[in-house]
């Protein structure tokens, strides 16, 4: 009975999920002067593209979304983790306070934080700036490791050697923005995120989005934002808009101008206020790692968001934008083309690679249903996993019952959940506690909400079982190979962040 619930759980969930989706104007590509054939070029190329899994791209023109694809398993009611993309929206909390009088870009960052001063202040650590912050100019050398050895982060950074005069060397440095998210906090009384939700989020209705917290109560800033794709391009509309949304001044124009300038020689093109400058003149980014996007090109009146999951740098994805995408478009409106019903088709059909292999594994399957099969201590937390065949599907069922493998998962804190899996499709259902993460902060869960889904899929090739998993609602996929040679079972797990590393795990089944 328990497997059947499971089954029927994973059929109906794209029911139950919190939407805020398709409250965005749409057209046809070509009433806004955009190709649609411009269009499939471009999501064909990005979906194609090596080392690359595409999770969501919206193409926004003229204030309208002209096309937008989720490739299978991803859905646009799925929330998505940000990076360093947060980092953004930080400093549009920061330009807010300052358009309240509670912030200037000239006060002092110790000042805000009396209590974690180390007892002798260098005249450097004394001469750091909110700008300094907002430019990666602090002076500290950036310490990754920081977030994951103690709790006292703010006291941490501050006890930090300020090695350059601030203000003057680029160092790309999420803890920065971390202590500017601490700084917002403090001079409102608010989180960040809930100082966004009033000022920002819940006047253009958002709020399918969460924060991760530090272990002190303060939203990461730097990286961490939990939020769905469409809210990021309501987001990328207003900042094109100069911080306007239906009308009303929610950012002020001056605040967007100065974000989106060039205020430190950072990257290839210079870095704004937590932003990044682009090849294409004008245009400004959000950037995150493994690539999620919010660019804002003015002089199309154009609005791309991307979130995906690639060990491309993003360089490549850019490219397509600024040397085939943009050139094609059009002052005018364009007449109707037969290239849109192919695109249409497109953004219906796109799906990620499934794991190789058929869906029978004969005497191995066999010998397996049902049993349990101990893992060794890994950073995923898998204890324990058993495999069996799905029941029998309804008879008006679009899925092969026979071709769905269902895998419990018991984890190390004991608790379990069945993953379903498909075989030439994604099976979607969700799982105990929190994905597989990059990143190793402590308490990184704080602020997050659940629950978390995954979408399975499996292949058998002679002796080996295929399970790939999308994390479909994060940003973390693995791929499990099994190998059963006899009594041995050995285990291959590789991620979507960790490139070319494969761990071994030697497993047993239990007795």
């Amino acid at each position: 009975m328990k497997r059947i619930i499971f089954f029927i759980a994973f059929c109906l969930i794209c029911t139950v999920l919190p939407a805020q989706t398709n409250e965005l104007p749409r057209s046809t590509p070509e009433e806004q002067g955009v190709p649609s054939k411009a269009l499939v070029e471009l999501f064909d190329s990005l979906h194609y593209m090596p080392q690359t899994d595409i999770h969501s791209m919206i193409v926004m023109r003229h204030g309208k979304v002209v096309g937008e694809f989720y490739p299978a398993p991803f859905a646009p009611e799925y929330q998505h983790t940000q990076y360093s993309s947060s980092k953004t929206l930080v400093s549009m909390a920061v330009g807010i306070a300052i358009d309240e009088n509670r912030l200037r870009l000239t006060d002092r960052v110790a000042t805000f934080f009396p209590e974690y001063l180390p007892d002798s202040i260098s005249p450097r650590l004394a001469a750091m700036t909110v700008r300094d912050l907002l430019t990666m100019t602090s002076g500290i050398k950036p310490d990754w490791a920081m977030r994951s050895k103690g709790r006292e982060w703010i006291r941490t950074f501050l006890s930090k050697e300020v090695v350059n005069k601030p203000g003057e060397f680029f160092a790309y440095d999420s803890m920065v923005t971390y202590m500017l998210s601490a700084i917002v906090q403090k001079v409102t009384g608010m989180k960040t995120l809930d100082y966004l939700k009033e000022r920002l989020f819940n006047k253009m209705n958002i709020s399918v989005v969460n924060w991760e917290e530090s272990p002190e109560g303060v939203n990461t800033g730097g990286w961490g934002l939990h939020i769905q794709s469409e809210s990021l391009a309501k987001i990328g509309q207003m900042w094109l808009d100069g911080g306007v949304w239906n009308g009303e001044q929610l950012i002020s124009r001056k605040w967007i101008t100065q974000m989106s300038t060039k205020q430190a020689n950072g990257g290839d093109f210079g870095y704004g206020f937590q932003t990044w400058m682009c090849a294409w003149p004008g245009t400004v980014r959000a950037d995150g790692a493994l690539g999620q996007y919010v660019i804002v090109v003015p002089d199309k009146d154009v609005v791309i968001v991307l979130t995906e999951a690639s060990f491309t740098n993003g360089k490549p994805q850019r490219g397509l934008i600024w040397n085939r995408f943009l050139p094609a478009l059009s002052d005018k409106p364009l007449p109707p083309s037969k290239d849109y019903d192919l695109l249409q088709e497109k953004q219906r059909t796109y799906q990620l690679p499934v794991a190789e292999g058929k869906w029978n594994g004969s005497s191995v399957m066999k010998r397996l249903s049902g049993r349990k099969i101990e893992v060794p201590k890994n950073r995923y937390g898998f204890k324990e996993i058993a495999f069996e065949m799905a029941p029998q599907a309804p008879a008006n069922s679009d899925k092969v019952s026979g071709k769905q493998l269902l895998m419990t998962v018991v984890k190390e804190d004991g608790s379990s959940y069945v993953q379903p899996l498909g075989n030439g499709f994604w099976a979607t259902d969700t799982i105990a506690g929190f994905p597989p993460y990059s990143i190793n902060p402590i308490d990184w869960h704080k602020g997050l909400e659940g629950p978390f889904y995954a979408a399975g899929s499996y292949g058998w090739k002679k002796n080996i079982l295929n399970v790939t998993l999308h994390y479909v609602n994060w940003v973390t996929s693995l791929n499990l190979q099994w190998i059963f040679d006899g009594d041995k079972i050995t285990l291959k797990i590789s991620n979507n962040y960790a490139k070319n590393k494969v761990e071994e795990f030697g497993c047993n089944l239990a007795h």
